[in-house]
């Protein structure tokens, strides 16, 4: 099984636009139930399909898998509500550590979150200046639920 260990955080400012390129990102859910998420994805050129179990904590269940680019696209198009997710994802890797910040588009525009993988709920890290209120434990900034009530409707 694999295992994430994420924390989200607001962003502040967009100082952190200098420091990556952003990649688009497309994604809908098969399943947004919280005990079993099925997310399909494409970024760039490449196309995953997630399968995330129920957090708990910072921590949950993981399993991604490499898939045809022509079947995610019809997966979005045809299998997976509306609205999809579509964000830009900047990879920044500030004191040692590899944050992910995702710039949403579309209905959950005006929406920026940063986001750091870690080995240990209790793993040290330091913040960069342009990383604000932790909202891991918010469970409206799930992308999966981001597609139920997106960003706009709050």
């Amino acid at each position: 099984m694999g295992t994430e260990i994420e924390r989200k955080f607001l962003v502040r400012g967009d100082a952190w636009k200098a420091l990556a390129a952003g990649v688009r990102m497309r994604q809908g859910y098969l399943s947004a139930d919280p005990e079993r998420v099925v997310r399909v994805r494409i970024e760039g050129n490449a196309a995953t399909l997630t399968i995330k179990g129920r957090t708990v904590g910072a921590t949950r269940g993981e399993w991604e898998y490499p898939i045809p680019l022509a079947d995610a696209e019809q997966l979005l198009d045809r299998l997976c509500p509306r609205p999809l997710v579509e964000k830009f994802r900047y990879r920044i890797e500030q004191h040692g550590m590899l944050w992910e910040v995702d710039e949403f588009l579309g209905e959950n525009a005006g929406l920026v979150v940063a986001e750091i993988e870690l080995r240990s709920e209790d793993q040290a890290f330091v913040k960069p200046e342009w990383v604000g209120d932790e909202v891991t434990d918010d469970p409206r900034y799930y992308n999966a639920n981001l597609l139920r009530h997106p960003y706009s409707a709050w």
